[in-house]
């Protein structure tokens, strides 16, 4: 009788030591079960109606307050949280939202956020220094402007100052570029012998001339005529 008492006590014991184990793991196993799993968080984001890439666009969580930018093709990368809600926005676009799912399974969510032109036009408005349109008009016409006559900007016009700073003044570098530029094309129309060169404008040098210069003198039109004083 001792031995199956004895049996029997340790077969209880063993099954409280059991019990005791499971419920010490239980709060460990209900933490873990109630964290939420880290996804990654990838993708492009791209104007709706080229499918180009958006650079510096803002993706980030507002309630974490983590973020990052798209690089210069648009992608970006960022890790988040199952359940999170994700604003994508930039300047002269609309806000875009992506919520992860709570229950999502896997460790990569990847999407390709459209966003759409956000164009915002502002009223007009007219700045006049007066109080009203009224005030500006009266003020206007009885307004008395200087004589051309003794001005300065007169003086600053007249003919030999002018004549004097525009051959003073040096070369400027634009004109430089444009004179280098012209010299350049001439000398090109020269080598195609569509520009002037000085063996064409010299008569005496151009075959053209001398073969002209033959024809005329077969025909006779240097002979002194009848009745002409040359």
């Amino acid at each position: 009788m001792s031995a199956k008492i004895r049996v029997y006590f340790s077969g209880w014991l063993l099954l409280v030591v059991l019990a005791v184990a499971l419920g010490l793991l239980a709060p460990g196993r209900a933490v873990a079960q109630g964290q939420r799993r880290v996804v990654q968080f990838t993708g492009i984001v791209a104007t709706g109606d080229s499918l180009l890439g958006v650079p510096g666009a803002a993706v980030f969580v507002p309630k974490a307050g983590r973020g990052t930018a798209t690089n210069a093709y648009g992608y970006f990368s960022l890790p988040v949280l199952a359940g999170d809600s994700i604003v994508i926005r930039s300047l002269g676009y609309r806000n875009q939202y992506v919520v992860i799912p709570p229950d999502y399974p896997r460790q990569s969510y990847s999407v390709i956020v459209q966003l759409k032109e956000d164009a915002t036009v502002l009223p007009e408005i007219r700045i006049f220094p007066y109080a009203t349109e009224k005030e500006f008009k009266q003020a206007f016409l009885a307004l008395k402007l200087p004589k051309e006559r003794g001005s300065s900007a007169a003086d600053n016009l007249n003919e030999q100052i002018m004549r004097r700073i525009f051959n003073n003044a040096p070369v400027t570098s634009m004109g430089n570029y444009r004179q280098t530029l012209q010299s350049q094309q001439l000398d090109q129309q020269r080598r195609m012998g569509t520009a002037p060169n000085p063996y064409t404008n010299n008569p005496l040098l151009n075959p053209f001339s001398w073969l002209q210069l033959i024809k005329q003198v077969k025909n006779g039109e240097f002979k002194k005529k009848e009745g002409e004083d040359y």
